[in-house]
């Protein structure tokens, strides 16, 4: 009788052990992310070119006005870019299109790396996407020219389409949006725009192209929309003026290469009880007044696709493996 209650507590085990193995072969293990909040900064002088060579610190950092310890400081033009580029292909501004195309196409042949990927969009009526995040120039150069046309604009359904995308690439993500501001197209909100591109942490560096010079017949409000929107994520903005988009991709190219990474552990986790967080940076090194920071304003917590905290593979040092 002992041998056989021993025998079939042996089967139960194995059984047991059977049913675990199965179950670890099936589900991957759960990776759980220490929160790092990783921050872009870009720093100009009064005539707008990139500063390099600061230290670390050169910089303070608050997050809801506290402030934090910077854990991770680095110069981060060698990371892997992933860029979004948006173009406006609406009637309003149909008539640089030739030029956005020729400037678009020169800019992502000098900027383009092998570690680099890059997804061309084009919207008017509707957003599409003219070519998937890729590195080949071919493939980009046919989508450029080959983008769809349309009477109205989608502008923040683009943002929004774009960030989803930027999501859940790894390193610095950007998006270079291309319009004159104008959102003709109901659905996706101006605040709903922004907050996806927040989630994905995207930058966005606006391209605003000026149909009409004259104040009082073109849309100020989009341009501001487009200054706004760069401004809370990080990027910067640029107009095309006199049909001069070159020197604005020139000046885009410089920005990209000259970034610094900031990243820091939330000292105060346990005073939160609202899902987005404010994000102060300040230089605090000689001729502070002299320079402008651009860097993202801000970041949500909570469950969400585009999570803004990440881990090693993203350059945050601490994660977990739980089986």
């Amino acid at each position: 009788m002992t041998r056989l209650l021993s025998g079939c507590f042996g089967l139960m085990l194995a059984g047991f052990s059977l049913v675990v193995t199965a179950q670890q072969a099936q589900f991957p293990p759960l990776r759980v992310h220490v929160g790092l909040v990783n921050v872009f900064v870009n720093v100009t002088d009064a005539q707008g070119a990139p500063v390099a060579g600061l230290r670390q610190q050169d910089f303070s950092i608050y997050e809801d006005g506290r402030p934090e310890k910077i854990a991770v400081f680095e110069q981060r033009a060698e990371q892997p870019l992933s860029m979004v580029v948006a173009i406006d292909t609406s009637g309003s501004v149909r008539k640089d299109l030739a030029v956005e195309k020729r400037a678009a196409r020169e800019f992502i042949h000098a900027m383009l790396r092998p570690i680099d990927r890059v997804e061309i969009v084009d919207f008017n009526t509707s957003v599409h996407e003219a070519v998937p995040f890729t590195s080949n120039l071919k493939q980009i150069d046919r989508g450029l020219s080959h983008l769809s046309k349309g009477p109205a604009t989608a502008l923040y359904e683009a943002i929004a389409f774009s960030a989803e995308q930027l999501a859940p690439m790894h390193g610095r993500k950007v998006l270079v949006l291309i319009s004159d501001g104008g959102n003709t197209v109901a659905g996706t909100s101006y605040q709903q725009a922004l907050e996806q591109a927040v989630r994905a942490q995207a930058m966005i560096f606006s391209i605003i192209d000026l149909p009409v010079i004259n104040d009082a017949g073109r849309d100020i409000g989009g341009e501001h929309a487009m200054i706004a929107l760069s401004q809370a994520t990080g990027g910067q903005y640029f107009y095309e003026e006199d049909g001069d988009l070159n020197s604005a991709f020139e000046r885009l190219s410089e920005q990209l290469r000259a970034e610094y990474l900031l990243g820091y552990y939330p000292k105060h986790l346990a005073l939160r009880r609202r899902s987005y967080h404010t994000i102060t940076v300040r230089f605090t090194g000689p001729k502070a007044s002299r320079f402008h920071l651009s860097y993202r304003t801000g970041y949500y917590t909570g469950q969400n696709p585009a999570e803004e905290r990440y881990g090693p593979e993203d350059g945050g040092p601490n994660a977990v493996d739980i089986p």
